[in-house]
């Protein structure tokens, strides 16, 4: 049974290394739940979605008529598709360690992730090293990603790979891309990319992550679609900018 909230050694190493996993943390039922309400509208396309030739990602397809031009990546707007994804976004086990770590007032952005991933074989394509903030706009930098695992997640399937210790860091402008990807071809970057560690996820785990925390994902070499919720979260003293994508639509506050 999961413990009511973070110890101080967990919230001491997320400060450190910008992201945690809890074990177990969601109920398995839920996430059976969840994984068949995805597989449901993922295999009838179920709008609005993301499909791999809309990232223009390594590996994806050019365009929506290439081979494999039309595998969804993203089941969007997850927060509204089905009430079994808002319970579990605005769920105590999320609300109580997400207070913690933002304080006594959380709002859940609409705007951005609100999503189920959804790596599928074959057609899935390579997410480079890049920090979520990039694209948002609020005033201080300061929110938190969470994601569910509802299968097993390892490296072959394409889990998340992470940077720790990156969400403190400042990064020069010669070190990263024109879309702020971090760059795998500069020498200064290399010892920082050595550091990286797989996120390895059993079904119900749950990952939590600072929004500058640099991060990536392979491709999904499995046989089997990789699902994953995952939503984003920030204090309600911590605004988004008006007049940006982030600002509308209005964000959920968390009980």
């Amino acid at each position: 049974m999961s413990t009511p909230g973070f110890s101080a050694t967990e919230l001491a190493g997320f400060r450190a290394d910008g992201y945690l996993i809890v074990r177990g943390l969601a109920d398995r039922a839920l996430c059976a739940e969840m994984k068949a309400v995805a597989e449901r509208h993922l295999a009838q396309a179920i709008p609005p979605v993301e499909y791999e030739a809309d990232v223009h990602y390594p590996g994806s397809p050019p365009s929506y008529d290439a081979p494999g031009g039309r595998t969804i990546r993203r089941l969007l707007q997850a927060y509204a598709r089905d009430p079994v994804f808002a319970r579990w976004a605005t769920g105590a086990p999320i609300a109580t360690r997400l207070k913690q770590l933002l304080g006594p007032e959380v709002m859940l952005a609409l705007a951005h992730h609100n999503c189920v991933m959804t790596k599928q074989p074959r057609y899935s394509s390579i997410t480079g090293w890049h920090r979520d903030i990039r694209y948002w706009a609020f005033e201080r930098p300061e929110l938190i990603s969470v994601w569910v695992a509802l299968g097993r997640e390892f490296v072959d399937n394409g889990c998340l790979l992470v940077l720790p210790g990156t969400h403190t860091a400042e990064f020069a402008a010669d070190r990263l891309d024109t879309a702020q990807f971090l760059r795998t071809d500069v020498e200064l970057n290399q010892p920082l990319l050595q550091t990286q560690v797989a996120v390895e996820l059993e079904p119900g785990d749950v990952l939590f992550f600072h929004c500058r925390l640099f991060h990536a994902a392979g491709r999904n070499s499995s046989p089997a679609t990789k699902f994953s919720p995952v939503f984003t979260y920030h204090a309600a003293d911590n605004h988004p900018l008006p007049g940006t994508r982030s600002a509308l639509p209005p964000p959920v506050v968390l009980g």
